[in-house]
Parts: structure tokens; sequence; C-alpha cells
């Protein structure tokens, strides 16, 4: 919407670059925090059985760093917990739950693909905010991302907005974000 690094928890609003209004960022969930618990993330790694991991969306420039990505539609059932999957791993510091993170970010909707944020790399800047700030399923989507990686993450709705409309993100809706870390403190 135009609002530069535009996250908001609470009527605070960090710095950073282009991003969402308030009412379609990742911001704090409207019924209070829900953590994930470790066996509500699920991290995909190759050596997975197709039969074992979920069905996660397919990204164009997964791995070009200097390109945009783009999430593809996905048919099929949406995972029911957490997905992370890393498409380029970093070599930088890691992201704990108490960083502030610098990144750049496409969020889609996982059915659709279709995108839903004025997403940072429009703006060619990206947008710095505290973990603090944002739904649990983007922090906890994060936390042990090094700096220099893209990660692919997917959440559920009862770890993003649940049953809640937010903008063009629809109730019950299973978010879809590729994530670029370049930075973190704390």
């Amino acid at each position: 919407m135009g609002v530069a690094g535009l996250l908001s928890l609470a009527g605070v609003a960090w710095s950073g670059g282009t991003a969402w209004a308030a009412s379609h960022s990742p911001a704090h969930h409207p019924k209070g925090h829900h953590h994930a618990s470790p066996r509500d993330v699920h991290h995909t790694h190759r050596k997975d059985h197709k039969h074992h991991a979920p069905r996660l969306p397919e990204i164009g420039n997964a791995t070009t760093m200097s390109a945009e990505p783009v999430v593809h539609a996905t048919k099929g059932p949406r995972p029911r917990r957490l997905e992370v999957k890393n498409l380029v791993v970093g070599t930088g510091a890691a992201v704990t739950r108490a960083s502030t993170v610098t990144v750049k970010y496409v969020g889609a909707n996982y059915a659709t693909g279709k995108d839903f944020t004025a997403a940072t790399w429009t703006s060619g800047r990206a947008t710095t905010f505290p973990l603090s700030g944002v739904i649990p399923g983007f922090a906890e989507g994060l936390v042990g991302m090094k700096v220099g990686g893209r990660r692919e993450i997917v959440i559920p709705p009862r770890l993003g907005y649940g049953r809640s409309a937010q903008g063009p993100i629809t109730a019950n809706e299973t978010l879809v974000f590729v994530v670029d870390l370049e930075g973190v403190k704390g």
C-alpha cells in the first residue's frame, strides 16, 4: 500500500522498505500469540520421501537470489503444520526468537499462488522488523535461518490469521512466504 516497512503490532510500525499495510502484514495473530511447538514445525529435507513430505508449492527462481521468487499454485491437501524448506542455505548469523530481521519476501495463497503482498521485491528494498511483531508461523519459520539464505515457509491458518480475514488474505487461508534473509540482530 506504499507505506514503507509497515509491520504492525499494537499500533507500532517499523521502517525499512516497502512492505504491506498493517491489515495484511504478517502481524500479531488476532487471537494472541500461538507459538508453534516442535511437533507443529516440519523441516523439509531432500532426503525426505515423497510419501512422508507434504506437497509444498513449487517456487520459480527458487535459488536465484537476484530474482524475485514466484509461488506457483498447489493442488491437494494443505499442510496442517508449519512447513519450512531452505531453498538457499545462508552462511551468516542465525535467527533466534528474540531477533530483529532484515528481509525481502513474497507472500502468496497456497492454493492459487496469488501474491497478496506488496512484495519488498517491488521496491528493491528490504524491510526490518522484530519477530515479536509478526504472526507466529512467520516468526517460527525464520528461527534458525542464516543470513544470506532463502527459505520457503508454508503457514497453516492456526499459525497465521486463522478465522480472521486480513485484507486480501481470506479466513482460514494457508500462507506461503519465500524469504531472503539479509540481516539479523539479537
